[in-house]
């Protein structure tokens, strides 16, 4: 006789059912088959249909009730409420114990859940008032950070400035190449085409009163005093600090901070301080490249719209204009570029390691040089016209 072996037979399912027995009195609610995911369906749709047709001291019958999974146990706590179903749970006799269980895991859970409640929405003044009382928080804290950093660089400065031995000169040489010789040709064709607008509308101007002869005055006092440093300045400012936030924000993203710290090397003496200075010797340069641009550019146009000679010009600008104009001008140079510096390299030391907290912050470092150059800007002007320079 040869046994053959017949796979098992898989198990019967019966489709979950939901009927109200009236036959017994009183009524009942009976529940019976298998009260899965796979009949929700046709569960839920029973279960809206006799949601209404039974009351809390209808009697219930889980006897015949099959295979149950989490589906079918919420949606018998739904229906039967989680007070009313943990009861039934523990005095059904022939309840199955994972059903059983099942059943008052669904349930505890679900009473233990407590829908968030929605806060009511502020009034816009008083979210405006909000938003304010924020960013005047984030500019405190930042003033404070640039402060402290500020500290920092003089600290580092003040330890290195007798130990010769220390001083990174390839490095300062370097960024000087980086930040004024690459520089130079666009602030020096930027300022030329500054001069040349502000002579021909000062000429423009100045021809309605005959006073024409003034336009060599306006370049000279404009290009010495203010429009040379705050165009260089601000020039720097969007080219020099975004690119110092970049390689140092760069370096933290790669955790090479980390290995100079590791190794007992300074980031500040190493990254900072030849940035710096680089940039303390590098503007005051390009400025005075940029008053003499300027003042070239403002006597082309004057030499070929208002007839005014290079020796002529030249003249004027030596009888009208004093030598303290050109030293307020330049003395700002070196304010602006240590400013521009330490926010730059600060905000390269802010980033947090990702390629787009790197733009964020180097956008940052701009914004913040740009304003801070242009408050120092008005600050000095206001210093100098109370005291007469």
């Amino acid at each position: 006789m040869t046994l053959l072996n017949t796979p098992a037979a898989p198990p019967s399912t019966t489709a979950g059912r939901l009927s109200m027995d009236t036959s017994s009195d009183p009524v009942r609610l009976r529940i019976s088959g298998d009260w899965t995911l796979a009949h929700y369906r046709e569960l839920r749709r029973q279960s809206d249909a006799l949601s209404a047709g039974f009351g809390p001291t209808t009697d219930v019958d889980m006897d015949e009730l099959g295979a149950l999974d989490t589906a079918g146990a919420s949606l018998l706590v739904e229906l039967l409420g989680a007070q009313r179903l943990r009861l039934l749970a523990v005095q059904a006799p022939h309840l199955p114990e994972s059903s059983r269980a099942l059943m008052q895991t669904i349930q505890s859970a679900l009473a233990d859940y407590c829908r968030p409640v929605r806060e009511p929405d502020a009034a816009v003044g008083m979210q405006l008032l909000a938003r304010i009382g924020a960013a005047v928080d984030v500019i405190w804290k930042d003033t404070l950070q640039l402060l402290g950093f500020i500290g920092l660089i003089l600290q580092t400065f003040a330890s290195m400035l007798f130990r010769p031995r220390r001083w990174r000169t390839t490095s300062v040489i370097a960024h000087i190449e980086q930040i004024g010789l690459d520089a130079a040709p666009i602030v020096a064709l930027l300022t030329f085409m500054v001069g040349a607008v502000v002579a021909f509308l000062g000429a423009t101007v100045l021809r309605a009163f005959g006073a024409t002869i003034f336009t060599v005055d306006l370049i000279g006092f404009s290009f010495l005093r203010e429009f040379a440093v705050l165009l260089t300045a601000i020039l720097l400012a969007g080219r020099t600090a975004s690119a110092f936030t970049a390689q140092i924000g760069s370096m933290k993203a790669n955790e090479e901070l980390d290995a100079l710290q590791t190794l007992g090397l300074s980031p500040t003496e190493l990254l900072v301080l030849p940035r710096v200075l680089a940039l303390l010797i590098s503007l005051p340069i390009l400025t005075f490249l940029a008053m003499i641009c300027g003042i070239v550019g403002g006597g082309v146009v004057c030499a070929l719209s208002l007839g005014i000679s290079p020796a002529m010009f030249l003249s004027l600008m030596q009888a009208d204009i004093g030598v303290q104009h050109f030293l307020v001008g330049i003395a700002k140079a070196p304010l602006f570029a240590f400013f521009i510096a330490a926010i730059g390299c600060l905000e390269g030391f802010k980033v947090e390691g990702s390629a787009e907290s790197v733009g964020a912050h180097t956008t940052s470092s701009v914004v913040q040089s740009i304003f801070v150059v242009i408050v120092l800007d008005a600050l000095v002007a206001m210093f100098c016209m109370e005291i007469g320079w």
